[in-house]
C-alpha cells in the first residue's frame, strides 16, 4: 500500500469518526491539534508521521507492544486487502500469553489512537509504524517469545566468556550496536552470529543488532521479564495482608518528616554560624559536606540530600553573609536567606509540605552525590551535574506506582521496576534498579513512604486533581492528611535529677522556644531529651529572661516535680549574670560592686580590651560590645548586655544570612495539555474545513471555472450579495487574527459595517468574519 493509499485510507477513517471519536483522538495524542489541522486528511498524515507515532507509542504497555508486532508481522502494512490481518489472527496468535479479552482491549487502543486502523477483519497500519515501538526488532515474538526468566537467564550463564562480554557492553550502554557479523553471510562461528542465531542478539539489519530487553534485565539483574505470560506483573502477592497496619504506617511517615525537619532546622543554624564555601564550579565541596556531617551528627548522604532540597527552595544560597562570620574570607559562602527564617517559623505540617513539594518538583537527583561525572570526578552537592528534567516525572510515576498496591502492604523495589518495565517499555533504560531503590529510599526520608507502602499523605500526591481545580485546594488536602499523621504537639516535658528534659513527642511552637533557649538537644526523636548547663542557662538570661521566669516555666509544663538541683543551678547562674553590665561607649562596663569591677581591672581581658577605669563603678573600652562580653566570659566573669535604659538585651548570635539574588529554581514545565473544550472547538475546525473541500461551486454559463472572487474587493462583495438574494450557500477562505487560515461553508444572513454575518453549515451558530480578512468567496450550488 503506497504512502498515498495509507494518508486515505485512514483520513476516510478519521472523517467517519464522530465528533466525540475524534476528540478522544486528540486528547490521547494532543500533538495532533497543534496547528489546527486543515482536514482529516492533513489529519491522517499528521498521525501518520513517524515523530507523532514515537509519542503516541510512549506509554504503550508490553501487550500493546506485542499486539503490534503481531500486526506487523502478518503483513498489515504491505498485505492486499483481503489478506490484512484481522482481530481474530491477533488473538490467536498471542493465545495461552495473554487473555483474549486485553488483546480486543489492546488493538481498540491502538485503533482507538490511530496506530491501527480498519474494521475487526481487516486491520492496518502505516509505514513509519515502527516508530511506536520501544526498540528496532519484534522482540515479543521472536526467537525469545514464550521463554521464562529463568530459561533466558540459563542461556546466557551457558555462554562463552566473549558473548557474553559482547552483551554485557549492550547492557550497559545504548542496546544497539554495530558489527559486520551481523550480515547473514558471516562466519557463523563468530560470537555475534553466535548470539544472534540464539535469539540472544537480534538482527535490525545487516550491520546493526539490537539487545532484546529480556536478555539485558538478566545481565544487570533486574526483575527478568516474562515472554511467556504477557499480563502485567504483580507489585505482591494477592491477598497478601499489611505487616503493620496503615496507622502505623502514617505514624512512621510523620515521625520521618519531624526528623527531616529537625535535621534541616539544625544545618541551618550551623550554616548561619559558620557558612561553607563555594567551590569556583558554584557547588559545596566535599570537604564541607563531611564538616557540616560531623557539626550536626548526620550521615553525609542525607546532608547533601537536605542541602539539595533547602537549596531548591532557596533556604540556603551561595552570597557574602552578612553579618560577616568569625574567620571570613571575604569571600561568597553558602550560608542561610532570609526565606530559612520564614520556614523555621511555620508550622511542622507547611515545612513539610514546602519539602515534599521540593522533592517532588525539584529536577535535581540528589542520591547521586560522590558518583562520578563524565571526567571521573565525583559529582558535588548543588552543582550542575545533578541536574536533570526527566526526575520530577520518575518520581511521581514510581509514586503513582505504589498508589496501585493494597494500602499499608509493602512493595519491594524489584516488583516496582517490574511494573515500571511492563507499563512503559520504551523506558526500561530510564528506570534503572539503582534509580528506583534510591527513590524509595528519599520517598521515606521525605515521608512519603514508610515501612516499604505509600502513606497517606504519598497517596494524595498521586491523585489528579481536575484541570480547572485551584492549586490551592490540591494544597489543602496534602496539608489535611500531613495534619492527620503528624502526632498532636504536646506542652509539657519530663524532669529529670540529672538536669535533663524528656519531651514525649513535638512540642508546641511556644513551648519550644522556651526549651530550646534555657536547653540543649542531646538526642532528638519521638521523645527528645534536652539538657540543661549552665551555659543554656546564660543563654537564657541573655535572652531577657530572670530566674523566676525560668522556674517559673519548668513548674507550669513539668509533668514531674522540679528538682532542687536545677533550682539551685538556675539561682546560682542568675546570681552571678549581669553583676558587670556592657554598654555602647564603644563599649561601657558598670558594676554596682567596685570588688568586682576591681577584679576585672586585673584580669587578663583588660588588656586588650584596652579598659580604662573612670569610677570605682564604671570602665570604658573602644572595642565592639560583643567582643567585651566575649573576653570577660573567657576570663571567668558572667557579665550582661544592656541598653541605653539600663535593660538587659538579647545577646544571643541570630546566625549569618545571605540575599537571595536569583529566583527559586524551578523545574522547567511542559506545555499544558489542551482542554476537551479546545480540542472540541479543533474538530469543529476540521469538519468545517471537510465540508468546503466536498462542497461542489457553481459554475459559470460561458466557462467551466466556478463562481468566485478572490480577496475581499467589490466582486467578493457583489458574489455574497448575490447569495443573500438567492439564499444560496458560500465557500470562503478566510484568515484570522492569529493568521490561522482556514475555509467555511455558509449560509450568509447580513452583509455590513464590515462584517459578514453568516451561520455555518453544521451548526446552528452565527458567526461573524471581517471583510478584510476573506481571501476568496465562491459561489455554490444549491
Amino acid at each position: 500500500m503506497s504512502s498515498d493509499d495509507q494518508h486515505a485510507g485512514l483520513a476516510e477513517e478519521l472523517a467517519a469518526r464522530s465528533d466525540d471519536e475524534l476528540t478522544e483522538l486528540l486528547i490521547e495524542r494532543p500533538d495532533l491539534a497543534s496547528p489546527t489541522p486543515q482536514g482529516t486528511r492533513v489529519l491522517a498524515q499528521r498521525a501518520l508521521s513517524a515523530a507523532s507515532l514515537a509519542l503516541a507509542g510512549e506509554d504503550l504497555d508490553v501487550l500493546a507492544v506485542a499486539v503490534l508486532e503481531q500486526a506487523i508481522a502478518l503483513g498489515s502494512r504491505k498485505a492486499t486487502k483481503t489478506k490484512r490481518p484481522s482481530e481474530t489472527k491477533i488473538v490467536k496468535s498471542l493465545s495461552g500469553r495473554a487473555a483474549a479479552k486485553d488483546v480486543r482491549a489492546r488493538i481498540d487502543l491502538l485503533r482507538r489512537r490511530a496506530i491501527l486502523w480498519g474494521d475487526k477483519t481487516s486491520l492496518c497500519a502505516g509505514e513509519h509504524v515502527d516508530s511506536a515501538m520501544p526498540w528496532r526488532s519484534p522482540h515479543l515474538t521472536g526467537p525469545l517469545a514464550g521463554r521464562s526468566g529463568e530459561e533466558i537467564a540459563a542461556m546466557v550463564a551457558d555462554l562463552d566468556e566473549r558473548p557474553k562480554e559482547l552483551l554485557e557492553t549492550l547492557a550497559r550502554g545504548p542496546a544497539l550496536g554495530r558489527s559486520r557479523d551481523a550480515d547473514p553471510d558471516a562466519d557463523p562461528s563468530a560470537p555475534v552470529a553466535q548470539l544472534i542465531s540464539s535469539g540472544l542478539l537480534a538482527r535490525v539489519d545487516n550491520q546493526t543488532v539490537e539487545l532484546p530487553p529480556m536478555v539485558g534485565a538478566v545481565i544487570r539483574d533486574e526483575p527478568a521479564w516474562r515472554t511467556d505470560d504477557l499480563t502485567p506483573p504483580p507489585l505482591h502477592e494477592a491477598g497478601l495482608k499489611p505487616r503493620f497496619p496503615a496507622k502505623a504506617v502514617d505514624a512512621a511517615a510523620g515521625g520521618e518528616a519531624l526528623e527531616l525537619i529537625r535535621h534541616l532546622t539544625s544545618l541551618i543554624n550551623i550554616l548561619g554560624a559558620t557558612p561553607a564555601t563555594v567551590l569556583r564550579s558554584g557547588a559545596l565541596g566535599v570537604r564541607e559536606l563531611r564538616r557540616l556531617s560531623k557539626l550536626s551528627g548526620i550521615e553525609t548522604q542525607r546532608v547533601a540530600f537536605l542541602i539539595e532540597l533547602a537549596g531548591y527552595l532557596r533556604i540556603i544560597d551561595a552570597g557574602f553573609p552578612e553579618p560577616p562570620p568569625p574567620n571570613d574570607s571575604g569571600e561568597q559562602s553558602f550560608a542561610p536567606t532570609s526565606t530559612a527564617d520564614t520556614w523555621l517559623h511555620q508550622p511542622r505540617e507547611r515545612q513539610w509540605l514546602s519539602l515534599a513539594d521540593a522533592w517532588l518538583h525539584m529536577p535535581r537527583r540528589a542520591w547521586q552525590v560522590g558518583d562520578p561525572d563524565r571526567d571521573g570526578n565525583a559529582m558535588a552537592t548543588l552543582s550542575a551535574d545533578l541536574h536533570d528534567a526527566y526526575a520530577p516525572i520518575q518520581r511521581q510515576l514510581i509514586l503513582s506506582t505504589l498508589a496501585h498496591a493494597d494500602p499499608a502492604v509493602a512493595v519491594t523495589p524489584d516488583a516496582v521496576l517490574a511494573s515500571l518495565h511492563w507499563h512503559r517499555p520504551r523506558q526500561i533504560r530510564r528506570f534503572s534498579k539503582r534509580l528506583v531503590a534510591e527513590t524509595l529510599r528519599e520517598a521515606r526520608e521525605i515521608g512519603l513512604v514508610a515501612h516499604d507502602a505509600l502513606t497517606t499523605v504519598g497517596r494524595a500526591y498521586t491523585v489528579d486533581p481536575p484541570d480547572d481545580a485551584d492549586p490551592a485546594d490540591a494544597d489543602a488536602a496534602v496539608l489535611a492528611a500531613m495534619r492527620a499523621v503528624l502526632p498532636e504537639p504536646v506542652d509539657h516535658f519530663l524532669t529529670q535529677a540529672d538536669l535533663t528534659l524528656t519531651v514525649p513527642g513535638p512540642m508546641t511552637p511556644e513551648l519550644a522556644e522556651q526549651v530550646e533557649l534555657v536547653a540543649d538537644l542531646e538526642s532528638g526523636g519521638a521523645a527528645s531529651v534536652y539538657r540543661i548547663t549552665p551555659e543554656s542557662v546564660r543563654r537564657a538570661l541573655d535572652a531577657g529572661r530572670s530566674s523566676n521566669e525560668l522556674l517559673s516555666m519548668f513548674t507550669t509544663h513539668s509533668r514531674t516535680p522540679v528538682p532542687q538541683s536545677l533550682s539551685y543551678l538556675i539561682e546560682d547562674v542568675a546570681r552571678k549574670h549581669g553583676q558587670l553590665r556592657v554598654g555602647v561607649a564603644s563599649a561601657f562596663i558598670r558594676c554596682e560592686d567596685p570588688t568586682v569591677l576591681a577584679a576585672v581591672l586585673r584580669s587578663p581581658a583588660a588588656e586588650p580590651l584596652a579598659l580604662r577605669a573612670l569610677a570605682p563603678t564604671v570602665a570604658i573600652s573602644p572595642s565592639e560590645v560583643r567582643e567585651v562580653i566575649d573576653q570577660l566570659r573567657a576570663a571567668g566573669f558572667a557579665p550582661a548586655g544592656e541598653d541605653s535604659t539600663g535593660a538587659v538585651v538579647d545577646l544571643r548570635e541570630r546566625g549569618s544570612r545571605v540575599t537571595v539574588s536569583r529566583a527559586r529554581r524551578q523545574a522547567q514545565p511542559r506545555r499544558s495539555a489542551p482542554s476537551e473544550e479546545q480540542l472540541r472547538s479543533v474538530v469543529g475546525r476540521i469538519r468545517s474545513t471537510d465540508r468546503a473541500a466536498a462542497a461542489t461551486p457553481v459554475r459559470s454559463t460561458s466557462a467551466s471555472t466556478p463562481v468566485r472572487a478572490t480577496g475581499s474587493g467589490e466582486s467578493a462583495t457583489a458574489l455574497i450579495q448575490l447569495a443573500l438574494r438567492a439564499k444560496r450557500r458560500l465557500r470562503v477562505g478566510y484568515v484570522d487574527a492569529q493568521g490561522s487560515a482556514s475555509r467555511h461553508v455558509v449560509t450568509p444572513k447580513v452583509l455590513g459595517a464590515g462584517q459578514l454575518v453568516a451561520v455555518e453549515e453544521g451548526s446552528d451558530t452565527e458567526q461573524r468574519f471581517s471583510l478584510h480578512r476573506l481571501t476568496s468567496v465562491e459561489l455554490l450550488d444549491a
